[in-house]
């Protein structure tokens, strides 16, 4: 006669951590941004003259590719992030919408940031800067892409984790509510678009944004419990 048992073991997530992969994306952004800074160049905005920007891109042409290359890096890691996160909650059950929508929006986040990066590297090539209303074309459409564009899609990112997040208690309340918090400046980001004044939501949504897909990277469970039993 055969006796069953049943008892609970822990069973670990697969694939790559999400919250290295955050840090990772980060830091690469961190980079790219560092080395297009030039303190006696101030970074252009989407209000300046067409000069304005040739000038710029024309002085800076070194150091435009070489933040088109860590930017490029960052937003691939990024994707990769959005991956493992959502991969993350459906391990842990969670079947639901939001986790699309988490898909969705990170990768589009992912993608936007790549489309800016090789227009960034298109303004550093020799003589397309020198162009001024191409040049001034091309920044404002990575300004649209990676602005607005990237906002409005890492908004989508932080809801998507963080509404499923706070109904199954994967996250703590606090980090699930700054989650939604960011989501929600990223979305108004959107009215930027015709009133330039929110334009200031776009920094309020990106770097928070990425604090926070780093600590939601890094707090969501990596175990779940799963039944095993023996004859």
């Amino acid at each position: 006669m055969s006796t069953a048992a049943s008892s609970a073991l822990r069973k670990a997530a697969p694939g790559p951590h999400p919250g290295a992969l955050a840090v990772v994306s980060a830091a690469l952004f961190g980079v790219g941004l560092f080395v297009l800074s030039n303190p006696a160049l101030r970074f252009p905005r989407p209000s300046d003259a067409p000069a304005v920007l040739s000038a710029y891109f024309s002085a800076n042409a070194a150091h435009a590719q070489l933040c088109a290359f860590f930017q490029f890096g960052a937003a691939i890691v990024l994707g990769l992030y959005t991956a493992a996160a959502t991969n993350r909650m459906q391990f842990l059950g969670v079947r639901v919408t939001g986790v699309r929508i988490a898909l969705f929006g990170g990768w589009f986040a992912s993608f936007n940031s790549l489309l800016v990066a090789g227009l960034f590297w298109v303004l550093a090539q020799p003589g397309v800067a020198a162009d001024a209303s191409l040049a001034h074309a091309l920044f404002l459409f990575a300004f649209a892409l990676g602005g607005t564009g990237y906002a409005t899609t890492l908004g989508l990112l932080c809801a998507g984790l963080s509404v499923p997040a706070l109904f199954y208690r994967l996250l703590p309340r606090w980090l699930a509510i700054c989650g939604l918090v960011i989501a929600l400046i990223g979305e108004l980001s959107w009215f930027g678009l015709i009133a330039p004044r929110f334009d200031i939501l776009i920094p309020l949504t990106r770097f928070p944004g990425y604090l926070w897909i780093i600590a939601a990277g890094f707090a969501l469970p990596r175990t779940r419990m799963v039944s095993a039993r023996a004859e």
